[in-house]
């Protein structure tokens, strides 16, 4: 019996990585029964940070460390980190006041309820991407970017419909951490308006947004389900007059009937239909 514990707690080195996190369920499915994880957590090889949620013990829990885990061992995907939180991490909103408090996630599946009692100093915040895209534009295939523990390598990061998500390698082990893409970030960002973001915030991100690919944008405008979203995007894109905005084809997009108000009191923007900020609309 010590001998075969000894073994599963070899094996737990080799399949969880330190810092890393896994739930109740995962351990009993690799032979880890509850007495034996209680052991574990009382001989200080696992670390209990919530209930039912464990981790070999590594430093501080980061939220990099929880989405990484939902992304890889556990198998959320797909699940990516958005919105402005891509964008960010990415590189292009180093000029605006980071948004350090909330982190925001995309998918077709809510991550686990014990994610928001973990004793993190940021807020996760899940999005149905299913809502904004149909068909699943950009993370189809993303159940593929899977991680082998034990090797330490990415499976496959191809096959995704409007193009590959984006990847930055985190952490000491360079740990993969998956997003979307610049181009999807945008329009994950721009769904949060008017609630959410700010006109002003949004309209200085998109103005230093100059390298974003045509192909993939013009795909994502046209599995895009709302409305709202696609003639904001035109909006800011001919504020900002890119060079790529040459290169879509506005007549093959959707754009709906009707007028969108989105800020109460605002201006009609004459083009799109859509209420903006008076002080915005003025300034171009």
């Amino acid at each position: 019996m010590a001998r075969s514990r000894w073994h599963l707690l070899n094996q737990l080195d080799k399949l969880l990585p330190e810092g890393l996190l896994v739930d109740s369920a995962w351990l009993k499915s690799h032979g880890y029964s509850t007495q034996l994880q209680n052991l574990y957590v009382k001989s200080g090889w696992l670390e209990q940070p919530s209930r039912g949620v464990f981790r070999r013990p590594r430093g501080a829990l980061s939220w990099q460390q929880v989405v990484i885990s939902l992304q890889t061992i556990l198998n959320y995907s797909p699940l990516v980190v958005g919105g402005r939180t891509a964008l960010e991490l990415q590189g292009y909103a180093h000029y605006l006041p980071q948004s350090t408090t909330r982190v925001h996630l995309y998918g077709p599946k809510a991550p686990p309820p014990w994610v928001q009692k973990l004793p993190l100093s940021v807020k996760l915040i899940y999005h149905n991407d299913r809502r904004l895209f149909e068909n699943e534009p950009v993370a189809k295939g993303i159940s593929s970017v899977r991680w082998n523990v034990e090797t330490g390598k990415m499976l496959d990061v191809t096959a995704f419909r409007g193009g590959d998500v984006a990847q930055l390698n985190w952490g000491q082990w360079d740990w993969p951490l998956t997003l979307s893409t610049p181009e999807r970030a945008v329009f994950e960002l721009l769904d949060e308006l008017p609630n959410n973001e700010s006109f002003e915030q949004v309209d200085a991100l998109l103005g230093g947004l100059a390298n974003l690919r045509p192909d993939r944008l013009q795909k994502l405008l046209q599995d895009c389900a709302s409305v709202k979203v696609k003639r904001l995007f035109f909006y800011f894109a001919d504020r900002h007059n890119h060079a790529w905005l040459k290169r879509l084809s506005k007549e093959t997009v959707d754009l709906g009937h009707g007028k969108r108000m989105l800020v109460r009191g605002g201006v009609l923007d004459p083009t799109y239909q859509i209420t903006v900020p008076g002080d915005l609309n003025g300034v171009r």
